[in-house]
């Protein structure tokens, strides 16, 4: 089944030429299906990549997923043309009186500042409020991760030595999740940050779940006990290249960067890297979208708003 998604977006062409089902939104509105909708905060600089990125992963099911690209307004992207952002994006404050099944908050490259420094944390926190109300599921990406549990429940971050760079080891330490059903003992995923949050921060929380850790990046994935809100230090959505591009973009720039461990086969740049995360990634957001978004979410999604979830 398809995502849904207007056919002018440059990741309408790249999905489809992979061969998967996607559908304009203008014929999806003809359709007596309830989409799940699912809004995407997309903070990342290049909003192409990682939009393109994350709705390849949302299309791996068969459930029909209506999506609204989201920026902050209190910021201007200058990595993405502004005639992108005016054609596919809505700002917060357009999507306020919305409800949605499911949200994505994205990582950004601004975790080595304090969370209040950032230029759009007064409304990044009025999302995170909203969330609480408007949207069934959440699940918080890197430093959205890092800013959620931070708003949510005070777990500071803490910077590193030096950059958490390449594809790790993790295991799960509970199994009875439901986004983690079918996942084996252990899975690879890529991280790339320059802070951490600490396992006993979040042990010290009650609402908190720790559901995989990885012995050399830590804490990985999080959840409340109501598994509704996931919070992902790592990032499933990356592609084989992403990490390459962002070693060769630090190099070019003469900025300290070490290869990413655990990628390149010998660990050398011009061999291409091991894509070993694809299952995993793949898995993780269909879980999500099956077991804790449509399994649960109320057909009325103005239950949400009357508290009767």
């Amino acid at each position: 089944m398809p995502i849904i998604i207007p056919d002018n977006l440059p990741a309408f062409s790249t999905l489809e030429a992979e061969n998967i089902f996607v559908i304009p939104d203008d014929r999806a509105i003809h359709q007596d299906i309830r989409a799940l909708k699912i809004a995407i905060l997309n903070l990342m600089p290049n909003k192409i990549t990682t939009e393109t990125q994350i709705l390849r992963l949302l299309s791996n099911t068969p459930l029909h997923v209506e999506i609204d690209l989201v920026q902050m307004g209190s910021h201007v992207s200058k990595n993405t043309s502004q005639e992108h952002m005016l054609k596919f994006y809505k700002n917060f404050y357009e999507v306020k009186e919305n409800l949605y099944d499911g949200l994505i908050i994205t990582g950004a490259p601004v975790e080595q500042m304090e969370f209040e420094d950032v230029d759009y944390w007064d409304e990044l926190c009025e999302v995170f409020e909203w969330a609480k109300t408007n949207v069934f599921s959440t699940i918080y990406i890197c430093w959205g991760a890092q800013a959620g549990l931070h708003y949510n429940y005070g777990i500071p971050k803490y910077p590193l030595d030096e950059k958490m760079f390449g594809v790790y080891k993790h295991h799960i330490l509970n199994h009875d999740s439901l986004i983690l059903k079918g996942f084996g003992d252990v899975f690879h995923c890529p991280h790339s940050r320059h802070t951490e949050i600490r396992l006993e921060d979040v042990k010290n929380e009650p609402d908190l779940v720790v559901l995989a850790k990885s012995y050399e990046a830590g804490v990985h994935l999080v959840c409340d006990k109501a598994e509704r809100n996931f919070y992902l230090t790592g990032h499933w959505e990356y592609d084989r290249e992403t990490l390459s591009s962002e070693y060769f973009r630090d190099v070019e720039k003469r900025l300290p960067i070490n290869i990413p461990e655990n990628y390149y086969p010998d660990d050398k740049p011009t061999n291409s890297p091991l894509y070993n995360w694809g299952c995993s990634a793949n898995l993780f957001y269909a879980n999500w979208l099956n077991y804790c978004v449509y399994q649960r979410t109320p057909f009325d999604l103005n239950d949400l708003k009357e508290g009767k979830v």
